[in-house]
Protein backbone atom coordinates (compact mmCIF):
# COMPACT_ATOMS: atom_id res chain seq x y z
CA UNK A 1 0.00 0.00 0.00
CA UNK A 2 2.61 2.27 1.00
CA UNK A 3 4.73 1.97 -2.69
CA UNK A 4 1.82 2.35 -4.05
CA UNK A 5 1.15 5.90 -2.78
CA UNK A 6 4.50 6.39 -3.59
CA UNK A 7 3.98 5.59 -6.86
CA UNK A 8 1.09 7.82 -7.39
CA UNK A 9 2.68 10.66 -5.90
CA UNK A 10 5.36 10.39 -7.91
CA UNK A 11 3.28 9.99 -11.18
CA UNK A 12 1.31 13.21 -10.25
CA UNK A 13 4.66 15.12 -9.78
CA UNK A 14 6.22 13.65 -12.90
CA UNK A 15 2.70 14.32 -14.64
CA UNK A 16 3.02 18.36 -12.70
CA UNK A 17 6.36 18.59 -14.48
CA UNK A 18 5.50 17.45 -17.96
CA UNK A 19 2.22 19.67 -18.28
CA UNK A 20 4.31 22.76 -17.05
CA UNK A 21 6.84 22.23 -19.69
CA UNK A 22 4.15 21.97 -22.96
CA UNK A 23 1.95 24.18 -21.65
CA UNK A 24 -1.43 22.60 -20.94
CA UNK A 25 -2.21 23.66 -17.84
CA UNK A 26 -3.49 27.15 -16.93
CA UNK A 27 -1.92 30.27 -17.16
CA UNK A 28 -0.97 31.20 -13.63
CA UNK A 29 0.66 34.36 -14.62
CA UNK A 30 -2.56 36.03 -16.62
CA UNK A 31 -5.53 37.72 -14.87
CA UNK A 32 -9.17 35.42 -15.52
CA UNK A 33 -10.68 39.10 -16.30
CA UNK A 34 -8.87 39.39 -19.56
CA UNK A 35 -8.32 35.83 -20.30
CA UNK A 36 -9.13 35.00 -23.98
CA UNK A 37 -13.22 33.29 -23.53
CA UNK A 38 -13.28 33.66 -28.20
CA UNK A 39 -14.33 30.60 -30.06
CA UNK A 40 -11.69 28.36 -31.52
CA UNK A 41 -13.88 27.11 -34.59
CA UNK A 42 -14.79 23.78 -33.77
CA UNK A 43 -18.79 24.10 -33.60
CA UNK A 44 -20.51 24.96 -36.77
CA UNK A 45 -21.77 28.12 -37.92
CA UNK A 46 -25.69 27.72 -36.31
CA UNK A 47 -26.92 30.69 -39.57
CA UNK A 48 -25.63 27.93 -42.06
CA UNK A 49 -26.05 24.38 -40.13
CA UNK A 50 -30.12 23.94 -39.89
CA UNK A 51 -29.47 20.74 -38.54
CA UNK A 52 -30.04 20.37 -34.21
CA UNK A 53 -26.58 19.58 -32.81
CA UNK A 54 -25.56 18.51 -29.54
CA UNK A 55 -22.09 18.97 -28.10
CA UNK A 56 -19.72 18.13 -25.12
CA UNK A 57 -16.40 20.06 -24.73
CA UNK A 58 -13.89 20.20 -22.28
CA UNK A 59 -11.08 22.69 -21.56
CA UNK A 60 -8.05 22.70 -19.13
CA UNK A 61 -9.72 24.34 -15.82
CA UNK A 62 -8.54 28.39 -14.92
CA UNK A 63 -4.98 28.27 -12.86
CA UNK A 64 -2.90 25.45 -10.90
CA UNK A 65 -6.16 23.38 -11.16
CA UNK A 66 -5.59 23.64 -15.03
CA UNK A 67 -2.53 21.18 -14.66
CA UNK A 68 -4.99 18.28 -12.37
CA UNK A 69 -8.05 18.80 -14.16
CA UNK A 70 -10.93 20.21 -17.11
CA UNK A 71 -13.95 21.60 -16.84
CA UNK A 72 -16.62 20.45 -19.00
CA UNK A 73 -19.85 21.49 -20.59
CA UNK A 74 -22.86 20.53 -22.96
CA UNK A 75 -23.87 23.20 -25.87
CA UNK A 76 -27.51 22.33 -28.12
CA UNK A 77 -28.88 23.65 -30.79
CA UNK A 78 -32.27 22.53 -31.76
CA UNK A 79 -32.86 22.78 -35.59
CA UNK A 80 -33.54 25.92 -37.32
CA UNK A 81 -32.04 27.57 -33.72
CA UNK A 82 -29.80 30.79 -35.05
CA UNK A 83 -27.96 30.49 -31.05
CA UNK A 84 -26.35 27.75 -29.23
CA UNK A 85 -27.13 27.34 -25.37
CA UNK A 86 -24.64 26.03 -23.66
CA UNK A 87 -25.45 24.02 -19.82
CA UNK A 88 -22.50 24.53 -17.06
CA UNK A 89 -21.84 24.09 -13.45
CA UNK A 90 -20.04 26.91 -12.39
CA UNK A 91 -18.81 27.54 -8.89
CA UNK A 92 -18.06 30.89 -8.15
CA UNK A 93 -22.15 31.63 -8.92
CA UNK A 94 -22.61 30.29 -5.51
CA UNK A 95 -20.67 33.43 -4.13
CA UNK A 96 -24.11 35.71 -5.02
CA UNK A 97 -26.64 33.09 -5.23
CA UNK A 98 -27.99 29.49 -4.43
CA UNK A 99 -27.32 27.50 -7.75
CA UNK A 100 -24.16 27.04 -9.68
CA UNK A 101 -26.10 25.90 -12.66
CA UNK A 102 -25.58 28.54 -15.83
CA UNK A 103 -28.36 28.30 -18.91
CA UNK A 104 -27.04 30.67 -21.63
CA UNK A 105 -26.50 31.51 -25.21
CA UNK A 106 -23.25 31.79 -26.24
CA UNK A 107 -20.21 30.37 -28.30
CA UNK A 108 -20.15 26.62 -27.38
CA UNK A 109 -16.30 26.30 -28.66
CA UNK A 110 -14.95 29.30 -26.60
CA UNK A 111 -12.05 29.27 -24.39
CA UNK A 112 -12.46 28.63 -21.01
CA UNK A 113 -10.19 31.36 -19.64
CA UNK A 114 -7.83 31.53 -22.06
CA UNK A 115 -7.25 27.60 -22.36
CA UNK A 116 -8.93 25.96 -25.83
CA UNK A 117 -11.61 23.50 -25.35
CA UNK A 118 -11.38 20.06 -26.64
CA UNK A 119 -14.56 18.16 -28.45
CA UNK A 120 -15.69 14.97 -26.33
CA UNK A 121 -18.92 14.20 -28.65
CA UNK A 122 -21.36 15.08 -30.85
CA UNK A 123 -24.66 14.09 -31.84
CA UNK A 124 -26.44 15.76 -34.91
CA UNK A 125 -29.79 15.62 -37.23
CA UNK A 126 -32.70 13.09 -36.85
CA UNK A 127 -33.41 12.34 -33.24
CA UNK A 128 -31.26 15.01 -31.87
CA UNK A 129 -34.59 17.92 -31.28
CA UNK A 130 -35.62 14.63 -28.69
CA UNK A 131 -32.03 14.51 -27.47
CA UNK A 132 -32.26 18.33 -26.53
CA UNK A 133 -35.28 18.53 -24.88
CA UNK A 134 -34.21 15.61 -22.23
CA UNK A 135 -30.52 17.26 -21.61
CA UNK A 136 -32.47 20.86 -20.49
CA UNK A 137 -34.95 18.66 -18.17
CA UNK A 138 -31.51 16.62 -16.66
CA UNK A 139 -29.92 19.76 -16.32
CA UNK A 140 -32.57 21.57 -14.43
CA UNK A 141 -33.02 18.55 -12.06
CA UNK A 142 -29.26 18.29 -11.41
CA UNK A 143 -29.61 17.84 -7.17
CA UNK A 144 -25.92 19.33 -6.23
CA UNK A 145 -27.16 22.96 -8.17
CA UNK A 146 -26.60 24.25 -4.65
CA UNK A 147 -23.05 23.03 -3.91
CA UNK A 148 -19.30 23.21 -5.61
CA UNK A 149 -16.51 21.16 -4.31
CA UNK A 150 -13.21 21.09 -6.80
CA UNK A 151 -12.30 17.51 -5.31
CA UNK A 152 -13.79 15.08 -4.99
CA UNK A 153 -17.18 16.80 -6.27
CA UNK A 154 -19.91 17.84 -6.84
CA UNK A 155 -18.01 20.40 -9.49
CA UNK A 156 -18.58 20.74 -13.37
CA UNK A 157 -17.94 17.75 -14.66
CA UNK A 158 -20.04 15.64 -11.99
CA UNK A 159 -22.82 18.21 -13.43
CA UNK A 160 -21.93 17.01 -17.15
CA UNK A 161 -21.96 13.14 -16.08
CA UNK A 162 -25.25 13.94 -14.55
CA UNK A 163 -26.52 15.03 -17.91
CA UNK A 164 -24.47 11.94 -19.52
CA UNK A 165 -26.37 9.52 -17.60
CA UNK A 166 -29.47 10.45 -18.15
CA UNK A 167 -29.04 10.76 -22.02
CA UNK A 168 -26.94 7.85 -22.62
CA UNK A 169 -27.05 8.06 -26.63
CA UNK A 170 -24.84 10.88 -26.58
CA UNK A 171 -22.18 8.47 -25.40
CA UNK A 172 -19.71 11.04 -24.12
CA UNK A 173 -16.51 9.33 -22.77
CA UNK A 174 -15.13 11.80 -20.21
CA UNK A 175 -11.71 11.34 -20.02
CA UNK A 176 -9.48 11.37 -17.08
CA UNK A 177 -9.17 14.37 -16.13
CA UNK A 178 -12.57 15.18 -15.65
CA UNK A 179 -12.23 14.93 -11.87
CA UNK A 180 -15.86 14.84 -10.12
CA UNK A 181 -17.14 12.46 -12.74
CA UNK A 182 -17.14 9.41 -10.50
CA UNK A 183 -19.08 11.19 -7.93
CA UNK A 184 -22.19 9.79 -7.05
CA UNK A 185 -23.46 11.31 -3.71
CA UNK A 186 -24.44 8.86 -0.94
CA UNK A 187 -25.13 6.28 -3.99
CA UNK A 188 -22.77 3.41 -3.99
CA UNK A 189 -23.51 2.05 -8.13
CA UNK A 190 -24.93 3.92 -11.25
CA UNK A 191 -24.34 3.46 -14.66
CA UNK A 192 -20.83 4.90 -16.00
CA UNK A 193 -20.90 8.68 -16.75
CA UNK A 194 -21.76 7.67 -20.26
CA UNK A 195 -25.25 6.00 -19.50
CA UNK A 196 -23.75 2.81 -20.01
CA UNK A 197 -22.17 -0.33 -18.48
CA UNK A 198 -21.65 0.28 -14.70
CA UNK A 199 -19.82 1.85 -11.69
CA UNK A 200 -18.77 1.40 -7.98
CA UNK A 201 -18.13 4.75 -6.46
CA UNK A 202 -17.31 5.30 -2.56
CA UNK A 203 -17.63 9.47 -2.91
CA UNK A 204 -16.08 9.84 -6.02
CA UNK A 205 -12.66 8.83 -3.62
CA UNK A 206 -12.69 5.26 -4.65
CA UNK A 207 -14.23 3.03 -7.41
CA UNK A 208 -14.37 0.94 -10.80
CA UNK A 209 -16.36 1.48 -13.67
CA UNK A 210 -16.28 -0.80 -16.61
CA UNK A 211 -18.30 -0.21 -20.26
CA UNK A 212 -18.40 -0.15 -23.69
CA UNK A 213 -17.68 3.18 -24.37
CA UNK A 214 -15.02 4.57 -21.19
CA UNK A 215 -13.52 0.72 -21.31
CA UNK A 216 -12.37 0.20 -17.59
CA UNK A 217 -11.20 2.80 -15.22
CA UNK A 218 -10.25 2.58 -11.56
CA UNK A 219 -10.58 5.59 -9.44
CA UNK A 220 -8.30 6.14 -6.39
CA UNK A 221 -8.86 9.39 -4.56
CA UNK A 222 -10.37 11.11 -7.13
CA UNK A 223 -8.09 10.09 -10.12
CA UNK A 224 -8.80 7.93 -12.56
CA UNK A 225 -6.36 5.39 -14.17
CA UNK A 226 -7.51 3.25 -17.28
CA UNK A 227 -7.77 1.46 -20.43
CA UNK A 228 -9.89 1.56 -23.12
CA UNK A 229 -9.72 -2.07 -25.33
CA UNK A 230 -11.85 -0.64 -28.06
CA UNK A 231 -10.05 2.72 -29.28
CA UNK A 232 -6.91 1.11 -27.61
CA UNK A 233 -5.76 4.14 -25.37
CA UNK A 234 -4.48 4.75 -21.46
CA UNK A 235 -5.87 6.82 -19.15
CA UNK A 236 -3.95 9.05 -16.47
CA UNK A 237 -4.48 11.37 -14.60
CA UNK A 238 -3.36 14.80 -15.35
CA UNK A 239 -1.87 13.80 -18.56
CA UNK A 240 -5.16 12.49 -19.68
CA UNK A 241 -5.62 10.32 -22.22
CA UNK A 242 -2.94 8.64 -24.13
CA UNK A 243 -3.50 6.80 -27.55
CA UNK A 244 -6.62 6.58 -30.40
CA UNK A 245 -9.86 8.88 -29.86
CA UNK A 246 -12.66 7.84 -29.86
Amino acid sequence: MRRAVQSICVGLIVGIVILMFVSRGGALGHDWRTASRESVGLAPDPATTPEALVQVYGARAWGWRGYFGIHTWIAVKPAGARAYTIYELVGWRLRWGDSALVIREGAPDGRWFGNAPELLAEKRGNGVEALIERIDKAARDYPYAGEYTVWPGPNSNTFTAYVARAVPELEVDLPPTAIGKDYLGDRLIATAPSGSGFQLSLFGLLGVLASGVEGVEVNVLGLSFGVDPFSPALKLPIIGRLGAGR
